[in-house]
C-alpha cells in the first residue's frame, strides 16, 4: 500500500512540475490562473496521499487550508477580470 501511495505520489509532483512550468510560460493571464488551479488542486491531492502514507494528521489541516487559499485565489482573479471589462466598456461609450 505504501509502494502505490508513494506512487501516486511521484505522479502528482510530475504533474505540480507541469503546473508550474504553465504559470511559468503561460501566455495569458487566464492560462496561468488555470495552472495555478491546477497547482492548488494537485498541491491538496498530494497533502492528502502523504497524509495517508505517513499517517500524519496535520497534513489533512494543510490540505483544507491550500483548499481555500486555491479558491480565494480564484475569486479574486475573477473579481480582477470582471472589474477590468467593467472599465473597458465604461470607456468605450
Amino acid at each position: 500500500m505504501t509502494l502505490m501511495l508513494s506512487g501516486t505520489a511521484l505522479v502528482l509532483l510530475a504533474t505540480l512540475v507541469l503546473g508550474l512550468v504553465r504559470i511559468w510560460l503561460g501566455p495569458a493571464p487566464a492560462d496561468r490562473m488555470l495552472a495555478s488551479q491546477l497547482f492548488g488542486t494537485t498541491g491538496v491531492a498530494l497533502l492528502l496521499v502523504l497524509a495517508e502514507a505517513q499517517t500524519a494528521p496535520a497534513l489533512r489541516d494543510a490540505a483544507l487550508t491550500l483548499a481555500v487559499l486555491a479558491i480565494l485565489a480564484c475569486v479574486a482573479f475573477v473579481t480582477r477580470m470582471v472589474g477590468a471589462d467593467v472599465d473597458e466598456d465604461e470607456g468605450d461609450s
